[in-house]
């Protein structure tokens, strides 16, 4: 289909003579005498490109352009003129015209600039469905109780520049929450960059955090832009946080206090304005406790503190998953989609996943890979979980006997026996939370929900 183009122009020769020319080239051309009938004509059908002169009596070039961008944001405009200056090429520039040309027209100047400009408005949009492609496949997904409430708390906190700390196990999802709040920041059109502290040898993450200035090492030929200055006027992701020297420590908690930080080797200050997220999978309590982490840096991060439920506690959400991770990996492969029945379902549902959700995408994966049929089925799986660890269709159809049925479910069993156990923590620390916490490796916090859930207290332990 041709592209059509809207001319606004006073004068009807150059109306005419444009719209031949540009309909000779295949596009079709609808005309407006004045900036008035302009947007009426917008209003009836959004052209793909509005080709606009400036001077014009009435409603002049600039004060169309002005009600363009606020009713129609998106569209692309090219302004005109014989008397242009470039103080109005400049302003019209700012605000949002594409390219500015003079008259007389120039007909190869004028065919590349309209070329460009319909060029740029399909990048944009391919880039739109691009960002919208891959914010899908980091949606967080999800009906459970936990999910909704995490939901809600990203769009709450999202909107501030105050640092979050996200806590829960390998696997959980941290980055993609972390990508969450960035997308529903004002921050959402700066970069996004994430680095693991963990997979970062210690003695080069410095360097890879806050870049170097040339000559600071041997090798040094250049200057480096670290991940923290990527980052300016965006949001840094930390990942494994507790990882960080203390010395890298220090340089974040100058971000905090100073919004500046110092390459490697340098001594000039570097101002930044970056929002932190960090996220970690082990007790920065503990860590403070034992000299290895700032007890000031902790008390910045948490101010927001975020704690992600492993997936054995949300086993509802599992179903909703592997639909997820199946509708990815088709849209990915382009291969005949296949179904997980019931039987199936409820196999994954029976097992812990230590690897949380990351392990359950990549089982998902490796079962729509190698499973034969259309339809999955508990019978397929076992040999494709780990350690063959799934009941089969047969065996979850079978009623369970007496001792089976006493003994209640998995997740019932491990609920019994992780309050016996924080029970037992608790009375060897005579009710201490803060040892008590540091003895379970969990966060104060995460205790006291705990406490909470299994109706725990000194006076009524039973």
């Amino acid at each position: 289909m041709s592209k059509l183009i809207l001319v606004v122009d006073d004068e009807e020769s150059i109306r005419i003579s444009l719209g031949g020319i540009l309909e000779d080239e295949g596009y079709q051309v609808l005309p407006a005498e004045n900036g008035a009938d302009a947007l009426d004509l917008i209003r009836e059908e959004v052209p793909d490109l509005v080709l606009l002169d400036i001077w014009m009596p009435g409603m002049d070039g600039i004060q169309t352009l002005e009600q363009i961008r606020n009713l129609f944001p998106d569209l692309t405009v090219v302004m005109m003129s014989g008397h242009g200056t470039i103080e109005t090429a400049v302003k019209a520039t700012r605000m949002g015209a594409f390219d500015f040309i003079e008259k007389p027209f120039s007909l190869d100047k004028v065919l590349i600039t309209i070329a460009n400009a319909l060029n740029f408005k399909d990048l944009r949009k391919e880039n739109e469905a691009l960002r919208l492609s891959a914010l899908k496949e980091h949606e967080m997904v999800g009906a459970s109780a936990g999910v909704e409430l995490l939901r809600g708390l990203i769009q709450r906190i999202a909107p501030a520049s105050t640092p979050v700390l996200i806590h829960g196990e390998e696997g959980v999802g941290k980055e993609l929450v972390a990508r969450a709040i960035h997308h529903y920041s004002t921050r959402r059109d700066k970069p996004f960059v994430a680095i693991n502290c963990m997979a970062v040898p210690e003695p080069l993450l410095a360097d890879e955090l806050f870049g170097h200035e040339r000559g600071a090492y041997v090798g040094a030929n250049s200057q480096k832009r670290g991940r923290i200055d990527l980052a300016d006027g965006g949001t840094i992701f930390l990942d494994e946080v507790h990882e960080l020297s203390l010395k890298a420590q220090g340089e974040l908690l100058r971000i905090f206090t100073e919004h500046s930080f110092e390459r490697c080797g340098g001594s000039r200050p570097v101002r930044v304005d970056v929002r932190v997220v960090a996220a970690t999978s082990r007790s920065l309590e503990r860590a403070v406790q034992d000299g290895l982490f700032r007890e000031d840096l902790y008390q910045l991060l948490q101010v927001v503190p975020l704690e992600l439920a492993p997936l054995r506690e949300r086993c509802e959400d599992i179903p909703l998953l592997v639909k997820h991770f199946v509708r990815l990996f088709h849209r990915r492969e382009g291969w005949e989609p296949k179904t997980f029945d019931d039987s199936a379902l409820a196999c994954l549902q029976s097992y812990d996943w230590p690897g949380n959700i990351r392990e359950l995408k990549n089982i998902v994966e490796r079962i729509l890979i190698m499973a034969a049929g259309p339809v999955i089925t508990a019978d397929d799986l076992p040999a494709l979980m780990p350690g063959g660890n799934c009941k089969a269709s047969s065996q979850l159809q079978e009623p369970p006997d007496e001792g089976e049925a006493a003994a209640g479910s998995l997740r019932s069993a491990r609920e019994r026996f992780e309050r016996d156990f924080i029970l037992q923590t608790l009375l060897q620390s005579a009710w201490n939370l803060d040892k008590a916490a540091a003895l379970l490796e969990m966060e104060r916090t995460v205790l006291q929900r705990k406490l909470l859930q299994y109706g725990l207290t000194p006076e009524g332990e039973r």
